[in-house]
């Protein structure tokens, strides 16, 4: 075996190897290291020579107090074969920390070799871009592998520049690249082979790798696009920022300094990236949906954002100011609010912990407890995989959307205060929170009503923590209530999971001859109905049917329901002179609705819960098993009875969604011009209704995703079926034709 070369493969140089070799074999080294000097040695490993050159010490990445030369280790060495006979068989070892300190104990001659010429260990992003510019300019001797068209500018082959396009060199441009109209490109930047870059396109010293598209007014500033990666129109990629391969980066939305995209990521059109994404699929440009902030549990939803998101708020309140926070019992919410705390404190908010509370709960006692809002943190009803964060109002209601945005300012343009050390935030922990419930709860039922109804009821708590506050609450009532999977799971259940608990809840009624069974579920506000059959009562028939038992027990009163609920509760509500109220199609405006109108005793949704608005704002499951009981007792009738008579048998209530494809175009079309019809109303997307009935179709947007929902009410289903087939298509034909109108890109 023959002397060798052993080369570090990050690195970059122009080194004379042949004047190295040389030098070895006139000292008969058993192993020279190539050097070079540098200003700042402490990144590196030192190596100190005498004046012959032999090695006498080494410094692996020194301390300032150890440097004691600017000469340091490059990574190539010239080696002789006998060497690796010092490294043992079939163990992992490495040059300098291992090898290179044995021959030195050895006393075998090793000397270095300080080199004349370019280097630079490529060993992070800030490397990787200077050494691309320092190619540019010339001060290390590389080949180029395309033809150099003028001085400082290689051009490809087949590849188009625009006449009107304005090139500062030095400029490396590769093969069958597109160069757009007015395009701007500055000294130092970097194109690859198959790029297109779109008309008035600003490129100040970018590094744009094989087969990217550049889309049009797009302003990129020292950053690196990687392999295959789209940057829309009018998107910002800047100072050094790196875009994995593969990724997308939507319209209009800006990726700050040093924030890292790994690859087949999508950041949404308008969005602004501050952090690096990482795990998550999807960056948003909005950071509250429907209904608070969601998103996968550790991969959406992480410690780090949580911080964020916690400081955000903060610095939307003044300092000094108190907030409750509570969650569910999971693991995962737990740790999520651990983080919001610690974000909170950092801006000078006081905590009053809750714990793990069911939603309920919190929102009563936040009226009670001078704070400027609360946090509730819980598994997604409807997602068992993601996180929802709720933020609450001093009234315990859901906070506005001028609210939603002013938090989504803060975070996005990371404008957050920072106390000082005396002024960062306290937690308690306050006592009684349960007993103030308790005594609310109380004070708006018929107690002796219940005491004295006899009635037995199953319920299913599905593991979660409001387990651990409604059988207090039956038993003091003297309810006969069986209690099923009351102990408090932290494991979040699927929605195949609980469907098979309602099946068993379904039979352990019909066992035990109870007057209904019930579900509880969404940490105390969702909940499905079970008649004496072991018959599921739920959604829209849920929804008419508390209507219409509340409404006997308080008649001519008000009740508020979102706009695609049925037209049953109209018909419901008829019966007793009661009045309806239609709202948006989310829980805050479902709450403040309650709350600002009169006479209002019932808030309802079947997806979502019911609203008592004497108790407190928000959906209360717990609550509304208590009062089913007492009315069934005052009315003297049965679930079963109750459901055949209302109106949802002869009603007809259909979903569909239709997916849309362009979220920027989606986000902003009049969808009023879908329809010349007179009687249209625009509470909440567009409800076309008919003049002479209770039949409607809603064309509603999804507040979150690229759909749009269509909902008919009919008692023919004919039409139902035929209105949603018609505008199924005029739908999709009205999105096509507006996307049309938008400008092309390159």
């Amino acid at each position: 075996m023959k002397t060798f070369l052993v080369i570090s493969g990050d690195s970059i140089t122009d080194f004379d190897l042949t004047a190295a070799i040389a030098f070895h074999k006139q000292n008969k080294s058993k192993a020279t290291l190539i050097l070079t000097r540098v200003p700042n040695p402490i990144e590196f490993g030192v190596v100190i020579t005498d004046q012959e050159g032999r090695i006498s010490r080494f410094l692996e990445k020194p301390s300032s107090s150890e440097i004691f030369s600017d000469t340091v280790n490059t990574g190539t060495y010239i080696l002789e074969p006998e060497v690796l006979e010092y490294l043992p068989a079939n163990i992992e070892c490495d040059f300098s920390k291992d090898l290179f300190p044995l021959l030195l104990a050895k006393d075998e001659p090793m000397y270095g070799y300080i080199a004349q010429g370019y280097w630079c260990d490529v060993g992070h992003l800030d490397a990787y871009r200077q050494a691309q510019y320092d190619a540019l300019d010339g001060k290390v001797q590389l080949d180029y592998a395309y033809k150099q068209v003028s001085h400082e500018l290689w051009v490809g082959q087949n590849t188009y520049i625009d006449q009107t396009a304005v090139i500062e060199t030095p400029v490396v441009i590769g093969d069958n690249c597109r160069i757009g109209a007015r395009v701007q490109i500055e000294a130092g930047t970097v194109i690859g082979d198959n790029v297109t870059i779109g008309a008035d396109a600003n490129l100040k010293r970018p590094i744009v790798w094989n087969g990217a598209f550049i889309g049009e007014e797009v302003a990129l500033s020292a950053c690196v696009i990687s392999r295959g990666t789209r940057v829309d129109r009018r998107a910002q990629v800047l100072e050094a920022a790196v875009v994995g391969s593969l990724s997308t980066v939507g319209e209009e939305a800006q990726i700050s300094p040093g924030v890292r995209v790994w690859p087949s990521k999508k950041i949404e059109s308008g969005a602004v990236l501050n952090i690096n994404l990482i795990w998550g699929n999807t960056a948003q440009r909005n950071l509250f949906g429907q209904r608070g902030v969601q998103g996968l549990a550790n991969i959406d939803i992480t410690p780090e954002f949580a911080v964020k998101l916690g400081s955000a708020y903060g610095s939307t309140l003044k300092p000094g100011s108190k907030v409750t926070v509570s969650r569910d019992q999971r693991n995962v919410s737990r740790m999520v609010t651990r983080s919001l705390i610690a974000g909170l404190m950092s801006v000078g908010i006081d905590i009053q912990n809750l714990d793990a509370t069911a939603i309920p709960i919190a929102r009563t006692v936040i009226p009670t407890m001078s704070v400027a809002g609360g946090i509730h943190v819980r598994v997604h009803p409807d997602r068992p995989d993601y996180i929802l964060v709720e933020f609450m109002d001093a009234k315990g209601i859901n906070i506005t959307k001028a609210l939603e945005k002013k938090i989504e300012g803060a975070y996005f343009k990371e404008d957050m205060r920072r106390a000082l050390i005396h002024e960062i935030g306290d937690v308690s922990y306050p006592s009684q929170v349960m007993d103030r419930y308790c005594t609310a709860f109380e004070k708006l039922l018929h107690v002796h009503t219940l005491r004295n109804s006899r009635a037995k009821v199953v319920i299913d708590y599905v593991y979660a923590v409001s387990g651990a506050v409604l059988p207090q609450m039956l038993d003091k009532f003297g309810a006969d209530a069986v209690v099923l999977n009351a102990s408090v799971n932290k494991s979040a259940m699927s929605i195949t999971d609980r469907e098979g608990l309602l099946t068993q809840l379904g039979h352990v009624v019909e066992a035990l001859k109870a007057n209904f069974g019930v579900q509880v579920s969404a940490n105390g506000e969702q909940l499905i109905l079970v008649d004496e059959s072991g018959y599921p009562i739920r959604g829209e028939t849920l929804t008419a049917l508390m209507v219409d038992m509340i409404l006997t027990a308080n008649p001519r009163g008000t009740v508020v329901v979102p706009v695609h609920a049925s037209s049953a509760i109209e018909q419901v509500a008829r019966r007793h002179d009661g009045r309806v109220i239609r709202t948006k199609a989310n829980p805050t405006a479902l709450m403040e609705a309650c709350q600002k109108n009169s006479n209002v005793v019932l808030g309802g949704s079947g997806e979502t819960g019911f609203i008592f608005p004497q108790l407190h704002p928000g959906f209360d499951a717990m609550f509304c098993i208590a009062k089913i009981i007492e009315m069934l007792t005052i009315q003297e009738r049965s679930l079963a009875a109750g459901a055949i008579g209302i109106a949802p048998c002869n009603s007809q209530n259909l979903y569909n969604t239709l997916p849309v494809d362009c979220q920027r175009c989606f986000d902003a079309l009049p969808w009023w011009k879908l329809t010349h019809a007179q009687n249209l109303e625009l509470i909440d997307g567009v409800k076309i209704c008919q003049p002479y009935d209770d039949s409607w179709l809603l064309v509603l947007p999804d507040a979150s995703e690229p759909l749009v929902h269509l909902y008919a009410n009919s008692n023919d289903r004919e039409w139902v079926d035929e209105t949603v087939r018609n505008y199924r298509t005029r739908v999709q034909t009205f999105v096509e034709r507006q996307q049309e109108y938008q400008p092309a890109e390159v």
